[in-house]
């Protein structure tokens, strides 16, 4: 059998992989195949559409560029080149693709629909940063909380001044039946939650005393159920259970508010003991695109949103375990002369949103990689950092390791660089479309980590990035 003959059952094997949403395998196969024939245009497109399913955008835009060079009119390549950018708010790029898709296949009415949806999101997308000013109210000026009643026919607990655990077991009892808070109460939640973090600093410093542990966990992304899962086996927290949640807790899945809100009672209920840190999706941008804003809206109100919007711009950037562990939502920096006293120095009130560039950026975007150095982004955003990095941060800030989450591990998890860098992900079966189970960190007084994986369990029939405002995203 000739290299060609091979690199076509190989390319077959990537294929049954990616249709049992294997898509690491997936890659894997593709790259064999790639590596024995290179001239196929197919397999850069099929490898660049299950980098679309890990979220490996820069990759996916690398192989449908690729797949381009070799055939010009390779429609699939333009259309996963598109679906990429448009991931990572590129949308000027996705509708050059878009257009070209449907100059080469004028009747694909698929195409037009994503080219039209496209078109409305980069409208959208430049009026709003069009519109963002420095010095814009808040939006809780004016917010008058304490006149609005609460309907009689109101059929939950009651939350006056302070939150309690009766109003927090209600909530879970609500959301698991599809119900929702009062407007008040939703109000209260984050005016309340909004100024505890505001006042924190932006790396918060935090021990485990005798007698208590800390449960890490990462990215959680409007999982509700499953959350309840992780709960459930783990515990719920109290005031000598101490959680930590690592960022992205919404968008994609479709209890995001559900989320948001039940975080948000247990900081407000236990502000001392309970942690969050914000993630690259508690951002504007991303919520836009992602669903948190349309679910927002479609349970709630556009208010909502915009109190949302202005409390996870107040959330801390980090949180460093006793001295020994720093913990933040993406990962290292592109200079190495950065330090845990540059963190501590950030004034993040300054800039609600991460932009492009800078140390916010960096804490909410970056991915380790195995080789040594710093490499372009395998997102598109952002930067990677190898081992060599970690261990120089390690080293120079006396720190043990680097807990961050930001990327979906197979097993929940992953000790990677030596075990200086450790990844932790929450969110079993991601999108209910990839078979990766949820993971957890236990840490008690003596700072070892106790790594717990989970399954994903049942949820009502809702499907993720089901409030998204297009069609564009249910297909990443």
């Amino acid at each position: 059998m000739g290299a060609k003959e091979e690199s076509v059952e190989l390319k077959a094997q990537g294929n049954k992989y990616f249709a049992g949403h294997e898509w690491l395998n997936a890659i894997d196969y593709y790259t064999k195949a790639i590596d024995l024939y290179d001239q196929d245009p197919l397999y850069y497109c099929n490898r660049a559409q299950a980098n679309i399913k890990l979220e490996q955008y820069g990759y996916a835009i690398a192989d449908a560029k690729k797949a381009i060079e070799l055939d010009p009119k390779c429609v699939k390549a333009y259309y996963r080149r598109a679906c990429a950018n448009t991931a990572i708010l590129q949308s000027r790029e996705a509708l050059k693709d878009f257009k070209t898709v449907v100059r080469l296949e004028p009747k694909n009415q698929d195409a037009k629909l994503k080219l039209a949806e496209c078109e409305k999101i980069a409208k959208k997308i430049e009026f709003m940063r069009a519109i963002e000013v420095d010095d814009e109210p808040s939006a809780f000026e004016g917010l008058d909380i304490d006149s609005m009643a609460v309907d009689k026919s109101y059929d939950g607990a009651n939350l006056g001044k302070e939150m309690t655990q009766e109003f927090v077991d209600d909530m879970i009892t609500r959301f698991k039946n599809g119900k929702k808070l009062h407007r008040k109460y939703v109000y209260q939640i984050i005016a309340a939650v909004r100024k505890i973090v505001y006042d924190e600093p932006t790396m918060v410093e935090m021990e485990v005393q005798e007698g208590h542990k800390l449960t890490v966990c990462g990215d959680t992304h409007g999982q509700f159920f499953d959350l309840m899962e992780l709960f459930r086996l783990n515990g719920f927290p109290t005031e000598s259970h101490y959680y930590l949640f690592n960022g992205d807790f919404v968008d994609r899945g479709s209890w995001s508010t559900e989320i948001a809100l039940l975080l948000y009672a247990y900081k407000w209920l236990h502000p001392s003991a309970f942690f969050l840190n914000r993630g690259n999706h508690e951002t504007d941008d991303m919520n836009r695109v992602y669903g948190f804003e349309g679910e927002c809206k479609a349970k709630y109100s556009e208010k909502v949103f915009k109190l949302f919007s202005e409390s996870f711009s107040a959330l801390p950037l980090a949180t460093l375990i006793g001295k020994k562990y720093f913990t933040l939502h993406g990962g290292l920096f592109s200079d190495d002369k950065t330090t845990l006293d540059d963190v501590r120095k950030l004034n993040r009130h300054q800039q609600r949103q991460p932009g492009q560039q800078g140390l916010m950026m960096e804490m909410l975007w970056t991915d380790p990689q195995t080789v040594p150095g710093r490499g372009p982004s395998k997102r598109g955003v952002g930067l990677q950092f190898g081992p060599d990095v970690t261990k120089r941060f390690c080293e120079n800030n006396g720190l043990e390791a680097v807990i961050r989450s930001h990327e979906v591990r197979m097993e929940g998890y992953e000790v990677e660089h030596d075990g200086r860098c450790i990844t932790v992900f929450s969110a079993p079966k991601y999108c209910d479309s990839t078979e990766n189970k949820g993971a957890y960190i236990n840490i008690g007084p003596d700072y070892k980590l106790d790594f717990h994986k989970f399954d994903a369990v049942p949820h009502p029939d809702i499907k993720p990035m089901a409030y998204a405002q297009n069609s564009l995203m249910s297909m990443m």
